[in-house]
């Protein structure tokens, strides 16, 4: 590939075949996302969807332990913490390739081995074949650090079955290959073992192939990837997650018993509850939204509203920093953090990350 101002080795760019791949190659630290790896993302990909001889893209990660982990949440820490104008650049020109993906014209291919987690779900479950292995370790853990849902989460969740998108926005918790499905967040699992041959196979397809004809060459990979714990939890779920209050939910969890329940409440407990308050309402605004541009629009908002408090800065720090897994949040306690404060986040308007787009 010719040099250009956003050429960079820690994106990937090669062909198999009819078959373009984006490799994200940032293995030492989880392949995760930065600005000039989404610039080159989002290059390759106008390149790519201008060329007729591409069947297809695939997205992959290089290393042995995942897709992505996420945004390189360090470096949005730091730009805040120093009160960097331009901190919130790279949530700018991430969400649009989010939305690109959404509607990208040609078929684009997800290989979501290993961890898939915030960040590398947007440029993944977005897609239309996307691909899990047994070895998948999927989650949006942000409610964790202080933070909220994005790249377009808000929009996916509330379309995954029931309330399980609920349940996984406000745990955080990691879910494996049969979940990830169960959850419309995923379409096949292919053994790892077998990717490869799978991307040769994808190569062999002529220019411009079918999103039909993609399906059927991963369909003829794909294996069972085993039952579904959301499925089969699914009542409880239900019952629990259904409130519009996180108190609510609480209440309910703590009737529940059996093993999944206690977890679950566990998991609650220790996360921000102002990110636990803001989450659910953001869910439950995305379900009544009417596109995926509306949700990505809400979540800049309250993100960039996010870097001005307290509670992501703490989450950051006890998660990658200091590594105590110790934070302490303010408000400590949901019962402190009152509706007037959650209104603060989705009152402020900030410039259209989509301004031609009718919402």
């Amino acid at each position: 590939m010719p040099e250009t101002a956003t050429q960079t080795d820690e994106v990937l760019l090669d062909r198999v075949g009819s078959a373009a791949i984006i490799s994200l190659n940032r293995p030492k630290a989880l392949n995760s996302l930065n600005l000039a790896m989404v610039r080159v993302m989002k290059e390759a990909m106008d390149r790519f969807a201008a060329d007729p001889n591409i069947s297809c893209v695939i997205l992959k990660g290089e290393g042995e332990r995942g897709l992505c982990a996420g945004g390189d949440i360090r470096v949005i820490h730091e730009a805040g913490k120093a009160k960097d104008p331009d901190v919130t650049r790279f949530w700018r020109e991430e969400f649009p390739v989010n939305y690109m993906i959404s509607r990208y014209s040609k078929p684009y291919v997800a290989l979501m081995d290993g961890i898939v987690m915030g960040g590398g779900v947007g440029v993944s479950a977005h897609g239309k074949h996307r691909v899990v292995t047994e070895r998948t370790k999927l989650a949006m853990p942000e409610t964790g650090i202080g933070y909220v849902p994005d790249v377009g989460a808000t929009w996916l969740l509330p379309r995954a079955p029931g309330e399980v998108g609920t349940w996984m926005g406000l745990t955080g918790e990691v879910v494996g290959p049969a979940d990830a499905i169960y959850a419309n967040l995923a379409d096949a699992c292919v053994s790892s073992e077998r990717l490869s041959e799978l991307v040769e196979a994808l190569g062999r397809l002529p220019g411009g192939a079918s999103d039909d004809a993609v399906r059927q060459t991963i369909d003829g990979f794909a294996i069972s990837p085993g039952e579904s714990s959301l499925e089969s939890n699914r009542p409880l779920i239900d019952r629990a997650f259904g409130h519009d209050t996180v108190e609510e939910i609480v209440a309910t969890l703590e009737r529940e018993t059996g093993e999944f329940a206690t977890k679950t409440r566990e998991l609650v407990a220790k996360r921000s509850p102002t990110s636990l308050k803001l989450t659910l309402r953001m869910l439950r605004l995305g379900r009544q939204s009417s596109s995926l541009v509306e949700c990505l629009e809400r979540e800049f908002a309250v993100g960039s509203e996010i870097l001005r408090n307290h509670d992501f800065y703490e989450g950051v720090r006890a998660a990658i920093i200091d590594k105590d897994r110790n934070p302490k949040w303010s408000p400590a306690r949901l019962e402190e953090v009152v509706d007037a404060d959650l209104d603060r986040y989705l009152a402020v308007r900030h410039p259209a990350l989509f301004p031609d787009h009718r919402l």
